[in-house]
């Protein structure tokens, strides 16, 4: 199978989540399947729709010829294995893996949805987003535009990881 690209959002905010995000991101470059993974700037953002402290969020672009529902698999075992907790939604965490978007597909199932349904609407995936592929554009627009329409806007770039 053709590796084809896709965009993995991380965001943690419990234990150190500049480190777990890291690790995170040596993690998912090790993974069978995945041929190249490229990441973001950090960035400290304020939660949404939940409290708890600032997270550190980053996209990363991976080549992979792993199938939608095995990257989950894979993403959802790498938070595992950083002892990811979910006691309710929007939970704190220490580490998060949203499978953004991924080249040629379009899906919603119970398990999975692809492109993510709210990524359009978090500065915290369009920034890091937008570091990676200036001249993307989602559904709903440009970047830029969809940047711009944000209600979370607070957020500041770290250094690189």
């Amino acid at each position: 199978m053709t590796p084809v690209s896709a965009y993995i959002g991380l965001g943690a905010n419990l234990g150190d989540p500049a480190a777990t995000l890291q690790a995170a991101l040596d993690d998912l470059a090790a993974q069978p399947g995945i041929t190249a993974c490229t990441a973001s700037p950090l960035y400290r953002t304020v939660p949404i729709d939940t409290d708890g402290p600032l997270f550190i969020n980053a996209v990363a672009r991976i080549h992979t010829t792993l199938s939608p529902l095995t990257l989950l698999d894979v993403l959802q075992a790498i938070e595992n294995a950083h002892h990811r907790e979910r006691p309710y939604r929007y939970a704190p965490r220490t580490l998060d893996l949203d499978l953004l978007l991924m080249d040629g597909v379009e899906m919603h199932t119970e398990r999975l949805t692809v492109p993510h349904p709210r990524a359009h609407q978090r500065a915290f995936v369009l920034r890091p987003l937008q570091d990676l592929a200036p001249d993307l554009v989602l559904a709903q627009g440009s970047l830029t535009a969809l940047l711009a329409a944000c209600a979370d806007q607070a957020i500041q770039r770290l250094d690189t990881v």
